[in-house]
């Protein structure tokens, strides 16, 4: 997969995404200022989410469209949204505050209209939200354009993610990443299953991430020894900012520190190796080795008491201690000094 310019697959570190989601709190400044920040602090692009409130629900206080629970509890869904939703007046000078910052800036399209904007706007590739993974139609428009698209899982079963790709993939998409999800605000590690993620890869034959909602970045960071290419957090300036959002999200030093951990992790991966590192090179020669214990004339017979394994690592490897029990010493040798093979002959069985 490529966004705009970046490769990302499992040989590339993982792709950082910091989504802005509510976080703006209704405040452009604010918007710019996470951007500047998400850049500043390494993320590799921004997220925004393209709805107003009428294009994602309906305006009713009936019970389907109250929320009982939770972190938005009490509210209707209209109420949330309206206050959550980024104007779509901004999105012209977002994305061009995002190009001044040089970091990519995409966003989640609610509805074929959010899309015909992004696509005015030359957005270089589009997410599916999770509570929009089950909307086929959506999934298809939006895989017309041809952008790589990244469909988060969330709530979503084994069938339910088939037909999304399978409807992504059919519609004109040729780049698709799935990330695993859990729809929790916030939501706890244990239930992330990570090892799902790397079902996920074989299972769909895609690109695998991890949408994190948990509270630090311990759960992000152990997503990439599976497989994980691409990582997306929520992002504010203040996580007492209280907004709908911003409990729940990474603050900028938060986000430093969650770059910085997932690409040491996946250096760390590396491949399968046996052999010395370049690290440990320096070192050895302080492993065990066999040495003379005591002054030794030629012709004497080595003992037990007269050879012992001890660093540095010199002499012959310890292993060769049995080899060299009863043997003859070749020259005269002193103590503290290594046995090497000019200094005794070792027996072959």
């Amino acid at each position: 997969m490529l966004i705009n310019g970046r490769r990302i697959a499992a040989d590339e570190p993982p792709y950082i995404i910091a989504e802005l989601s509510a976080n703006h709190n209704g405040n452009i400044d604010t918007a710019f200022r996470l951007i500047e920040q998400a850049a500043a602090n390494g993320a590799d692009a921004v997220k925004i989410q393209t709805y107003t409130a009428d294009t994602i629900t309906l305006n009713s206080d009936r019970e389907d469209f109250c929320i009982h629970g939770g972190l938005w509890d009490g509210r209707t869904l209209y109420d949330l949204y309206q206050e959550a939703h980024t104007p779509w007046e901004w999105h012209p000078a977002l994305f061009a505050k995002a190009r001044e910052c040089n970091i990519t800036l995409f966003s989640s399209p609610f509805d074929s209209s959010a899309v015909d904007l992004l696509e005015d706007l030359n957005a270089p590739a589009y997410k599916i939200a999770s509570f929009e993974a089950v909307d086929i139609p959506l999934i298809r428009y939006v895989a017309s354009t041809g952008k790589p698209m990244i469909i988060s899982t969330g709530m979503a079963d084994e069938e339910e993610i088939a037909e999304a790709v399978d409807a992504a993939l059919s519609a004109g998409c040729k780049d698709l990443a799935l990330l695993h999800c859990v729809s929790g605000y916030p939501a706890p590690a244990e239930d992330y299953n990570l090892r799902t993620i790397s079902d996920m890869a074989s299972r769909f034959g895609q690109l695998t991430g991890l949408s994190d909602h948990t509270l630090n970045n311990a759960t992000a960071v152990a997503s990439v020894a599976l497989g994980a290419c691409i990582i997306e957090k929520h992002f504010t300036l203040d996580r007492q900012g209280g907004g709908p959002d911003d409990s729940f999200s990474l603050e900028p030093a938060d986000l430093n520190q969650l770059c910085r951990d997932v690409k040491a992790a996946w250096a760390a991966l590396g491949t399968v190796n046996y052999g010395t590192k370049s690290s440990e090179s320096a070192n050895v020669k302080f492993r065990r080795s066999l040495y003379f214990v005591r002054d030794m004339k030629a012709g004497d017979i080595i003992d037990a008491s007269c050879v012992r394994s001890v660093r540095p690592g010199f002499g012959l490897a310890p292993k060769y201690l049995d080899k060299i029990i009863g043997q003859a010493v070749l020259v005269d040798v002193m103590a503290a000094s290594p046995v090497t093979s000019d200094s005794v002959v070792l027996t072959t069985d």
